[in-house]
């Protein structure tokens, strides 16, 4: 065959390889390279490539043990981690949660086979109302009331992440924090819906924010989200600012009647107090008539019955007095003068100053006493 003639007439018998050197590297009718010297076999040529890879890694075997430990360092960093005591630390194995959830402090797990979400578990404060927040609408807080007025409402929600619903949390809703949003808006939405303006502006907040409260947490757990629902609270409600100054308009005419409805009511009160003031008055006054009069009556007739009994006694006696007593009580009055008639008698003149002579006689008793 062609490398068996290489050596220049050696055949088989040169003890040569295929180029026509032996094996051990020993002389023979091989051919030369050009320089002088035979051509390099194959295992040579392995063992030279060798030699140089090993010559070719700084430090040997010690630079393969730094490798290593410098990659187990690195496993060892993301292995190890910290939770922090507002946290929860979710481990997920093959990227399904663990039942088990880290507490605060150092935890270990296996990395890249695990790894690890960590949930705040603090108080989250959402505002929903005047284009607040992030993915918030310039309309958030307007919201239509029972009696068909607008009103713009601006509230908080006070919401935490409870510690065994921190997989919940995590898996069961793409973006908790624009869902606690949408059910707070919804709840306030529908609660104004069925109540006066009056109640969201002044009458009634707390039990509007009593009830958003309930409602939204009922939603909340219908998502199964793990998240407590602490408190809901109104900051603001008040009217759109296009209609601002004739809503106020309203309120003071409202508030006008209220005053004149509370001075009538005063004044009502006043008179019917009055009025049954002098009811009373005049029924005490009545009562009191009443009595007087029996009491004149009863008086009245005891005398009667006391004279009549004098009377039944003395017919002519009582008779006589009765007539006295009458006459000196009709003529006691009266102006006239009575002259004797008979034989001292002088008769009566034809001009008679009655009235002076009474007077006069009047001035002489009492000059006389």
């Amino acid at each position: 065959m062609p490398w068996e003639n290489n050596g220049g007439g050696g055949g088989r018998n040169n003890n040569g390889g295929p180029w026509g050197q032996a094996p051990g590297g020993g002389g023979g009718g091989g051919p030369r390279r050009p320089g002088g010297g035979n051509t390099p076999n194959l295992e040579d040529i392995l063992n030279r490539g060798r030699d140089q890879f090993r010559g070719g890694i700084p430090g040997g075997r010690w630079a393969i043990v730094g490798g290593v430990l410098a990659l187990v360092a690195f496993w060892a960093l993301n292995s190890i981690y910290t939770v922090e005591p507002q946290e929860v630390g979710v481990e997920l194995q093959f990227g399904a949660p663990k039942p088990e959830l880290a507490m605060p402090g150092l935890q270990f797990h296996f990395w890249p086979i695990e790894t690890v979400e960590k949930v705040t578990i603090t108080e989250n404060q959402t505002t929903i109302g005047s284009a607040t927040g992030a993915g918030a609408r310039g309309d958030d807080g307007l919201m239509l009331s029972g009696d068909q007025n607008i009103v713009d409402v601006r509230f908080s929600v006070l919401w935490a992440v409870t510690p065994e619903g921190a997989i919940d949390y995590l898996f069961n809703v793409r973006d908790p924090e624009a869902m606690v949003r949408n059910a707070a808006e919804s709840a306030m939405r529908e609660v104004v819906g069925r109540r006066p303006a009056q109640d969201i502006f002044r009458d009634d907040r707390a039990g509007i924010a009593m009830e958003v409260q309930e409602i939204t947490q009922s939603i909340l757990n219908s998502y199964e989200m793990g998240v407590n629902v602490n408190q809901i609270s109104i900051e603001n409600a008040a009217p759109p600012a296009e209609v601002a100054d004739a809503f106020n308009e309203v309120q003071r005419a409202e508030q006008d009647e209220d005053r004149l409805q509370e001075e009538a009511r005063a004044y009502a009160n006043e008179l019917l107090g009055n009025a049954r003031g002098q009811a009373a008055a005049l029924r005490e006054e009545a009562a009191a008539y009443t009595n007087r009069v029996v009491q004149e009556a009863t008086g009245e007739a005891e005398r009667f019955n006391a004279i009549y009994a004098e009377y039944v006694n003395a017919p002519e006696v009582t008779r006589k007095r009765l007539f006295l007593e009458t006459m000196e009580e009709v003529l006691g009055g009266s102006e006239k003068v009575l002259l004797e008639s008979g034989e001292n008698g002088q008769g009566v003149i034809p001009y008679l100053p009655l009235p002076e002579l009474r007077s006069g006689a009047s001035n002489s008793t009492v000059t006389g006493n």
